[in-house]
Formats: C-alpha cells, sequence, structure tokens
C-alpha cells in the first residue's frame, strides 16, 4: 500500500460513514508517521479504521468497503471497519495520533497511530506477522525498543503477558 492509496481508503470510510475523522490503527496506519516506510511494511491490502465522532457507523464501511467488495476489487486494496476497542492500545494514544490531512481528502482527516503505539498493539496480538513487523520497525530504525518498552508498561493486559512483550521486545533487540 502507498500512502496516497491510504488516503482513499481514509476519503471513501469518511464518505460511507457520513463522517469526517477516521481512527486508523492497523499497520498502515505506519503511514501516517512514515509515508515512505520500507515495503516489507506495506504490505498488507488492509486499512483497519473506525470513526471518530460516529462510531455506530463502523459496519457501513466494513460492509461498502470491506474484504470482497466492489471497492476491493477495483482498487486492490479495503477497508476494515472496525471498534478501535478491538485494538488493545497504550496509554495515552490519543494524544500522540498523527493527523492525515491532504488537500485531495478535504474534509475527510485519518488520525494514524503513532509507530510505537502500534508496535506495542501488534505485539499484544503476537502473531508471528505482527512479531515480524515490529522487528522491521527495530531493524529499521523507525522504532526504539526504549520507547516500545515503555509504551508495553501501559497495556491494560496481565502482568504476565507485559513480561513477555518486554522479554521478546529486549531480546530482539539484543539480537539486532
Amino acid at each position: 500500500m502507498k500512502r496516497s492509496e491510504l488516503e482513499h481508503a481514509i476519503r471513501a470510510a469518511c464518505d460511507v460513514a457520513d463522517e469526517t475523522e477516521l481512527w486508523v490503527f492497523g499497520s498502515q496506519a505506519i503511514l501516517g508517521e512514515h509515508p515512505g516506510a520500507p515495503e516489507s511494511l506495506r504490505q498488507s491490502a488492509e486499512v483497519d479504521v473506525a470513526p471518530k465522532n460516529k462510531p455506530e457507523n463502523v459496519d457501513l464501511i466494513d460492509g461498502a468497503l470491506g474484504e470482497l467488495s466492489l471497492f476491493h476489487r477495483t482498487h486492490g486494496f479495503y477497508v476494515h471497519g472496525l471498534s478501535v476497542d478491538a485494538a488493545t492500545l497504550p496509554d495515552g494514544w490519543k494524544d500522540r495520533t498523527l493527523e492525515i490531512d491532504s488537500p485531495g481528502m478535504r474534509p475527510s482527516k485519518g488520525y494514524c497511530l503513532e509507530t510505537h503505539d502500534l508496535a506495542a498493539s501488534k505485539l499484544v496480538a503476537f502473531r508471528e506477522k505482527d512479531r515480524d513487523f515490529v522487528r522491521t520497525l527495530l531493524v529499521e530504525g523507525l522504532a526504539s525498543a526504549g520507547r516500545l518498552l515503555e509504551r508495553i508498561s501501559t497495556l491494560s493486559v496481565a502482568d504476565a503477558d507485559r513480561l513477555r512483550l518486554s522479554r521478546w521486545v529486549e531480546s530482539t533487540a539484543a539480537e539486532l
């Protein structure tokens, strides 16, 4: 996915949801802070979004722009509307989002997760693809282990899970 495609997805989702602002919190949120992110971080054809002011309209997005929709078949990517509560995010994440507001998008805006908030959220899922994503962030210097550990410390997860995530970050950083 490219930044221009993310902007298109935001604009389309806002139109469908009768909304002007969206949270962008899946892997493609990386394009908010790093529009030129390495291709290995931009492999997903899915953009996870939630309406910021009209969360009740989330299903409209998935229905019109979701996987296997006409939008997906036409553009080669799709928009997955889901509640932002589906993600486990570090405390204070809303204050660190990065706004995407280009002239071609107006009046639509997207608020993308900051890189370390995104990485912490991806690690909570702890799937291989999510660990690979975070490992790439660390290798490419787009995320720092120290800041990621800070964000992990504020996640609302069990202590054992927080410890497992922290140990993974520490051992992965040591390998690099």
